[in-house]
């Protein structure tokens, strides 16, 4: 006898007030009052990151419901993208719209878990708006993407505290999507799709038409 299919159940979710309240809608600088516009977003298990456009990461945690706050020095600027990642340590990378890359890794409780908040470049070589990151699953490897068709690579060492950065990859148009998974780089652009292959420096394109 067929088994009959459970019902579909649809749920209506409430605006995250409790988020939102926690984040300002204007700040003031100097006499200036700027409003607070909100740009980006990422969500995990364990934590909600929202980017802003006075370049302030807010960053809540599930568990604690607790609400903190990251930025760059120096210019004030509009981040562009945000990219979470759950390993042994807790990562977020954050893109801005002049091409600043920074990986903040985030202060644990648990045993043997980082327990100081470190911050990680990459310095020089994006010169125009972030649109895309991508985490390899162990945090060892970050891949971002520009307007300008520019991919660079980052390879971290969080114990050491080192951050290496170089230019993979340069495409003709602006990068809209990165994934990575077992040296392989998926990569969608406003005219193509193409597979990257890391360890041979390879690119196969994915179809054969371009975007129009």
């Amino acid at each position: 006898m067929a088994s009959v299919a459970s019902p579909v159940i649809f749920k209506e979710f409430c605006p995250l007030y409790y988020l939102l309240n926690a984040i300002p809608t204007k700040v003031q600088k100097g006499f200036r009052s700027i409003v607070v516009y909100l740009t980006a977003l990422d969500t995990n298990g364990d934590y909600i990151a929202v980017g802003s456009s006075i370049g302030m990461l807010y960053l809540y945690c599930r568990h604690l419901n607790q609400m903190k706050k990251y930025n760059f020095e120096g210019k004030c600027e509009s981040i562009t993208f945000v990219k979470l990642l759950s390993c042994f340590d807790d990562l977020v990378a954050v893109g801005t719209a002049s091409g600043r890359v920074a990986v903040f890794q985030l202060v644990s409780s648990l045993p043997g878990r980082n327990k100081q908040l470190r911050r990680f470049d990459v310095a020089g070589i994006h010169k125009s708006s972030i649109t895309a990151l991508a985490w390899s699953p162990n945090g060892m490897k970050l891949f971002s993407g520009d307007d300008k068709g520019k991919i660079v690579y980052s390879a971290l060492d969080l114990d050491q505290g080192i951050c290496n950065s170089s230019l993979v990859l340069e495409e003709t148009s602006s990068i809209v999507q990165l994934d990575y998974n077992q040296k392989v780089l998926l990569v969608s652009t406003l005219q193509r799709t193409l597979l990257f292959y890391t360890e041979e420096k390879s690119v196969k394109q994915v179809g054969t038409q371009p975007r129009k």
